[in-house]
Order: structure tokens, then sequence, then C-alpha cells
């Protein structure tokens, strides 16, 4: 593959236009691409390697999902990584399965004491 040079075309995400577009290379660094211009809206943004960012929604539900964890005693997962075939293992003894388990939480939210208050229904003249 040849060098990049200023001006060329490449595909990248555009975060303005939310979809993979043509982009041009506005600058240099170490022989990649640091910065690209849009070549449908004109934004100029950082090279992205045509990788969309995440979502702040799904941001929010890892961070939920984290304290989530957190608050139960479980360390919270950096997120998948690649893991080698971990060793076979018998099942564990039945005192040391009893000390891993976790205590279960009642999901149910707790009933309110007061009854709840009825409208009345209004008359049609």
């Amino acid at each position: 593959m040849r060098d990049l040079r200023l001006g060329d075309v490449l595909d990248d995400f555009c975060i303005k236009c939310r979809r993979l577009t043509n982009h041009s290379i506005v600058s240099l660094l170490s022989g990649k691409a640091a910065k690209v211009r849009c070549r449908t809206c004109y934004n100029d943004h950082d090279f992205r390697n045509e990788i969309a960012p995440p979502s702040k929604k799904d941001l929010k539900k890892a961070a939920l999902f984290n304290q989530v964890l957190a608050s139960a005693g479980v360390p919270a997962a950096p997120g998948p990584s690649p893991v080698d075939d971990p060793p076979l293992v018998a099942d564990p003894p039945a005192a040391e399965a009893a000390s891993d388990a976790s205590p279960v939480l009642d999901a149910a939210p707790a009933a309110d004491s007061t009854p709840a208050v009825k409208k009345k229904a209004r008359k049609k003249a």
C-alpha cells in the first residue's frame, strides 16, 4: 500500500452525518491520518479508523450495571477480553460452593401500608 498524503480520500465514520462516508486527509501524524474532513458535510474531526463511537445510552447502561454490581459486592468486569481456555476443574466441594454463594436479593418492591385512594367517577349530565 502506498503512503498516505494530504488530500487522499479514505472512509471514516462521521459523527455529524452519523454514517460511514468518504473523508479527505487534513493532517498526518507519523504517516497516519490524524485529522480528516467529511466530503459530505465538510466537518473536520479526528480519524476514527471507521469505528463508530459508543452511544451515550450504552455508556449509561454500562455505568448503571457496574454500579449495581458494586453495590452487590461483585467486582465489575472491564468488558469482554480474550481469555485462553480455562482449565477444566471438577465440581467444587459443597463447602466451597456454600461460601461462594451470594445472598439472594428480593427484587419485589415493598408494599405501602396505605391503600390506594380511588377517584370518584364523574356523572355525565
